[in-house]
């Protein structure tokens, strides 16, 4: 006989489950895009997160980083919603909208533009990075990690390198996710079909 708090973790995980079932029209290769976008993601927040227990690091900074580490995985996450069932409607707890098919422009184009942004910031903070400057434009310090080199710089870009890829299979998501709903629009489908206002059914 399973206990109260089992049928509790039953549920949770059935409920788990269930929303994160792929949608039916989702491409297999834009559902391993979207599960890859907080893994891209997730080396650099782990590289980051022992700065929270350093002794340079001051109350303020720590917050920060853990701060940055959460967020950034929670919009890496947002990818996911684009070919799960979470991410075709609003959650129950949103006012007006619980329950309500996500319209296609709402997912699409914060998407895009965070796809383009991601590109062209990472683009340009490793361009700047390989130059050997900050983003402001001053020499990279000598103990930055990549400067030491060794170890240590190998673990950096092999923590860091794959957030180029964030912005791309973004995008790529993206795209997929617009043509599913494009082809699985009811509109679309009636002048697919032939259908539509004026059309005439064939006679029987």
């Amino acid at each position: 006989m399973s206990t109260p708090t089992a049928a509790s973790a039953d549920r949770i995980r059935a409920a788990w489950r269930a929303a994160h079932e792929p949608v039916p029209g989702a491409p297999r290769w834009a559902r391993r895009a979207a599960y890859a976008v907080p893994l891209v993601v997730l080396p650099a927040t782990l590289w980051r997160l022992p700065l929270v227990f350093s002794e340079e690091a001051g109350p303020g900074e720590a917050a920060y980083v853990v701060l940055l580490s959460v967020v950034s995985e929670l919009l890496a996450f947002t990818a996911v919603g684009m070919v799960a069932g979470w991410g075709e409607r609003f959650p129950r707890w949103v006012p007006w909208l619980r329950g309500r098919r996500v319209p296609t422009p709402v997912a699409v184009f914060p998407a895009s533009v965070g796809a383009v942004l991601l590109t062209a910031l990472w683009t340009w903070i490793f361009a700047a990075h390989f130059a050997g400057l900050t983003l402001r434009g001053d020499p990279i310090p000598a103990d930055y990690p990549t400067q030491a080199g060794g170890w240590q710089a190998a673990v950096f870009y092999a923590c860091y390198l794959p957030l180029l890829l964030w912005g791309p299979l973004l995008a790529a998501v993206t795209w997929a996710y617009w043509r599913r709903r494009r082809l699985s629009s009811p509109h679309t489908a009636s002048a697919r079909d032939g259908g539509g206002p004026g059309s005439v059914s064939p006679a029987p």
